[in-house]
């Protein structure tokens, strides 16, 4: 098939290797967002997914949004059969689904219907799901509401963050959407309505999502640390300021301290929750690079007693 790939952070790069290096297929264009602006001096970037494109020689389109005329104009010369979408981050109108005649295929993260929305992977990790996974499906006007092609599934390891989980599943995602093209292109492949029962919705991780609150369960506390990074990254406060927070481990066997309450030794940080203690490893001052916790602490000589958090 000739196909129009949409996508624009880095984790969509595998499914666009994989769709180039397939020899059943023909990747004409890709759409992905505008260049945004990066870095201390804010100097335009192109995305992960432009670069990747304009190094293959393929054709770049970057609508600032996908319903205007000139694009829709060029996606209906190119004449796609059918058009694989993954992390674009943009809503698709009617114009736009329309022109490809075997529609616009989603690789999703996550086993759908669960974890609709923006951020599958950071909810799925927040709520201790013990395995997820990708589906193809076929968009449609609703959110990740359309009929699905194929899935596969993957265990979430105790210790994964969101990119730990978001990269595995990127790589074998990747087999999957050109699993999914090759069965539209012969017709063994058929995509099947979602059931109505078991829908969840992941909507974009906010900044205040990200907040650490100590009250909580400890295990609750280890699952937001992991679901939030890299991004937006977990935090909490220290004497009024930001502490993001990067990685921590659940202590079974201690109990002594009070919910947000800071224990410092030589080479080991505990903070207490709303059961047993976490150990901070690893924490980012505001402005400052990451460091080892143990580091951190003895910089600032916490206080007996002292607190994380409001």
């Amino acid at each position: 098939m000739k196909l129009v790939f949409a996508g624009t952070p880095e984790v969509a790069v595998p499914a666009l290797d994989a769709l180039i290096a397939s020899d059943r297929h023909e990747v004409a264009a890709v759409v992905t967002r505008p260049d945004a602006p990066a870095g201390r001096g804010r100097r335009l970037v192109a995305s992960p997914v432009a670069e990747r494109a304009e190094e293959a020689g393929i054709e770049v389109l970057k609508p600032a949004r996908p319903r205007e005329a000139d694009f829709l104009a060029r996606l209906g010369e190119i004449a796609p059969d059918c058009c694989p979408v993954v992390a674009y981050g943009a809503l698709l109108p009617k114009e736009a689904l329309a022109v490809p005649a075997r529609g616009w295929v989603n690789l999703h993260f996550s086993l759908l219907p669960a974890w609709r929305g923006a951020a599958p992977v950071q909810h799925s990790v927040m709520a201790g799901d013990e395995v997820t996974g990708a589906s193809t499906f076929l968009i449609e006007e609703g959110l990740d509401s359309g009929p699905v092609y194929g899935v596969l599934t993957e265990e979430v390891r105790p210790t994964d963050t969101s990119g730990d989980l978001l990269t595995r599943l990127a790589f074998a995602g990747a087999g999957l959407l050109v699993a999914t093209m090759d069965g539209i292109e012969d017709g063994t492949l058929h995509a099947v309505p979602q059931p109505a029962e078991g829908v969840t919705l992941a909507p974009k991780i906010t900044v205040e999502d990200a907040q650490v609150r100590w009250s909580e369960p400890a295990l609750r506390v280890d699952r937001v640390v992991r679901g939030c990074t890299p991004a937006p990254g977990a935090w909490t406060l220290f004497r009024g300021e930001r502490l993001k927070l990067i990685q921590a481990v659940p202590v079974l066997d201690r109990t002594d301290l009070a919910p947000g309450e800071l224990s410092a030794a030589k080479n080991n940080v505990y903070v207490g929750t709303g059961s047993h203690a976490v150990e901070l490893l690893w924490v980012q001052p505001q402005g400052k690079k990451p460091m080892r916790a143990a580091d951190w602490a003895r910089g600032v000589r916490i206080a007996h007693g002292e607190l994380l958090g409001s």
